[in-house]
């Protein structure tokens, strides 16, 4: 967007130059003299130079005062005024239609400070031209310098809200795409962090059976290649961006979510012994349980229980009831608990106030 401004704002400024027709008529109407040879060279020079500070002004963007200081720009527009008055003796008042571009070149290029003054000045003096000098008429070039000047600021505005907006949204999309990578970082090293260490255990001590106990061996190598494959698995669909639910993230996302809650948490450091079959029935069970007792149980500490063939969920809150009745609510555990052959609890706790879902297999 950006670019083609670069390239065709010119053309859009080169339209106006229509209105310099008015020059030229004034000039060719006096016949063969320096005067109107000297009027059709600074026209030709104004416009020239008019479309030349567009080009430049369009590809160099707002940044112009800042970095040379607005001296390029004060020559320029010194330049235009110059050739202004070069036409004065040829096209007499009419010469006043091209303080209409100066000043909308000031605006489009100045500090507001710098350009504002300007401005009002040019609009002052066409007023005082048209009313002073001998001959001359007043053509409304004052509220023409005025006018111009005020659209091309609103313009300019307009162009440079649409440029931060531009920047605004590309650091935007730079943040989500580190805040993304840290999150998978996060869940790279909640999966990892136990399993690597447990699989370094396993594997230590299985070569140190081998001379001893070979059996045993063979078991903490079956169990290694359990957790191997698992933590591969959930590194994979981490990686992928597809991981839909899995025991460790949800673990990890449950302590973030208590914490957040201001919900004392205390919960199991590895997921190593649930058998894979039963990892996604309680990262499921865990999810919605930690979800109600931020939601709604009012709640100032959360215990979670994890065996190989139960998981637990208990707080201390006097409201809270069960998860909303609806297929990721109490309903739909429901269903996953009875598809793996397991029983799910729901109620208050009988030990002390507060709430329990438990899903146990049977």
């Amino acid at each position: 967007m950006a670019g083609s401004r670069g390239r065709f704002g010119w053309v859009f400024a080169a339209v106006w130059l229509f209105y310099l027709g008015e020059n030229l008529s004034a000039l060719t109407a006096r016949g063969n003299d320096w005067q109107r040879d000297v009027g059709v060279a600074a026209l030709a020079g104004f416009a020239a130079l008019y479309l030349a500070m567009v080009r430049w002004f369009s590809r160099a963007g707002s940044r112009v005062a800042r970095l040379h200081g607005s001296v390029r720009v004060w020559a320029g527009l010194l330049a235009l005024l110059t050739l202004t008055v070069l036409q004065v003796p040829g096209a007499g008042f009419h010469a006043l239609t091209c303080l209409v571009f100066v000043a909308a070149t000031a605006m489009a290029s100045l500090p507001l400070g710098q350009a504002a003054p300007f401005a009002a000045g040019l609009a002052v003096a066409a007023e005082l031209l048209a009313w002073r000098v001998p001959g001359w008429e007043d053509d409304g070039y004052g509220l023409a310098v005025l006018l111009g000047s005020a659209a091309v600021w609103g313009l300019r505005l307009a162009g440079e809200r649409q440029a931060r907006l531009l920047v605004a949204q590309e650091e935007l999309a730079d943040m989500a795409v580190q805040q993304e990578r840290a999150r998978i970082a996060s869940d790279l090293h909640d999966i990892l962090g136990h399993s690597l260490t447990v699989v370094t255990v396993k594997a230590e001590l299985a070569q140190r059976l081998l001379d001893v106990d070979v059996e045993r061996a063979r078991r903490e190598l079956r169990d290694l290649e359990v957790l191997a494959r698992d933590a591969l698995s959930d590194v994979r669909a981490t990686a992928m961006g597809v991981r839909g639910i899995s025991l460790p993230g949800e673990i990890a996302a449950a302590r973030e979510a208590l914490a957040a809650a201001h919900v004392a948490a205390e919960l199991p450091g590895a997921a190593d012994e649930v058998p894979t079959r039963l990892r996604e029935l309680f990262a499921w069970t865990i999810r919605e349980a930690v979800t109600n007792v931020v939601r709604h149980s009012g709640a100032s500490r959360c215990v979670v229980r994890l065996a190989p063939q139960s998981v637990e969920i208990v707080d201390d809150g006097p409201g809270g009831g069960p998860p909303a009745p609806d297929g990721q609510g109490l309903a739909g555990l429901r269903r996953r608990a009875e598809a793996a052959g397991a029983r799910l609890v729901v109620g208050r706790r009988g030990d002390g106030p507060g709430f329990r879902v438990r899903v146990e297999v049977r």
